[in-house]
Parts: C-alpha cells; structure tokens; sequence
C-alpha cells in the first residue's frame, strides 16, 4: 500500500463583487483546497499506480468536506475542478492518481453532478502556481463558469511531494455576457447541455 503522508493542508478563499461593471448583487465566490503529500512514487519509475488511487478516496472525502464547510456550506455550489502539482521529484503521472479520488469526492458530496470536472496537473517547483480549471457541475456548456482558480503553497510541493487540488464555485463570471447556454436551460442529462 502506499502512504501519502499528510504534511499540511491550505485553503484559499475570495469573492468577487464586480469587474469594472455594475456591483453584483451576490458576489461569485471561489475556493480551492490543497492537501500538500509525501509521494511514495518520488525518485524512481512504477509501473502500477492504480491501486493507489483507492488509497487517496478518503482524502478526496475529507478536503471535499472541508473545502465546502470553509465555502459556508454546499447551497449554492454550482462548479468545480480538480488539480495536482507534483513535485520535481515525481512525474506527471503521479498527478493523474487524483482524477478518481479526488473528482469523485466532489461528485458524491455535491449531488447531482453530471459533467465532467475539468483537470490540469504539471510537474513544478515549490510555490509554482496552477491554474485549476473551473466547469459547471451539470453542464459544460455553461459559458458563465468557464474559469481557472489560482493556486499556490509558499513552501510545497517539495521535490518528493504532491500538492492534489480541489476548487468550487457559487455562481458564474462577474458581468458574464458571452451568450451560449446559460444556467436556468440546463437540462442537466448528458452532462453536456
């Protein structure tokens, strides 16, 4: 089994009232969450990883939990995403292992989530920065919730960490006007429309 210690967990939080525009009457908020890990693949190649995936499904759970407590509760909550930043010492691989954990947790705790949760992971340095993408939880034609959320840990991932990421949002773009489909016609079937 691998271990994936736990060093530390950042949450990061903002809202945004308006873009240059007229004062929304609700603020669009954003957070993203971080579990910053040792990686037990770090320094050297395995060829089997997906086991390790069953691992990581209570740290999906738990930073799920967590990011939507810190978020004020799940009402409201209508897009998400997911990333990993791996340390210099692993490869990018090692970042995909959060593709089921950690969208799946998101999926279980926020309902009905029918689209896909949009992803981006890299290799980088400490306090590199991702830029995690952001889609509506039901359909992922909702031009309004096109977004990316930024994330960095001052101090991680060292070279034998992972930093996985989970990233929410309540509302669409500030002054959003790019037409498409909008949230009150999603059907919400395919994932899609």
């Amino acid at each position: 089994m691998s271990d994936f210690t736990l060093r530390k967990i950042a949450i990061q939080l903002d809202e945004t009232y308006h873009e240059g525009g007229p004062i929304a009457k609700t603020p669009r908020s954003r957070g993203a969450i971080v579990a910053v890990v040792s990686n037990p693949f770090a320094g050297r190649y395995e060829a089997e990883l997906q086991p390790a995936m069953e691992t990581l499904k209570p740290l999906g759970l738990m930073l799920t939990d967590r990011l939507i407590a810190a978020m004020g509760g799940r009402d409201g909550i209508d897009g998400y995403g997911k990333g990993a930043i791996v340390g210099a010492g692993g490869e990018i691989e090692h970042g995909a292992l959060w593709h089921v954990p950690g969208g799946y947790a998101m999926r279980e705790r926020l309902g009905t989530s029918r689209a896909i949760v949009p992803s981006a992971m890299k290799v980088g340095p400490i306090a590199v920065t991702l830029d995690v993408p952001l889609g509506h939880i039901n359909a992922a034609y909702v031009r309004s919730h096109f977004d990316a959320f930024t994330v960095s840990v001052p101090d991680a991932p060292r070279a034998d960490e992972i930093a996985f990421i989970l990233a929410m949002s309540r509302g669409g773009r500030v002054h959003s006007r790019m037409g498409g489909l909008e949230v009150w016609d999603v059907k919400g079937e395919d994932g899609l429309r």
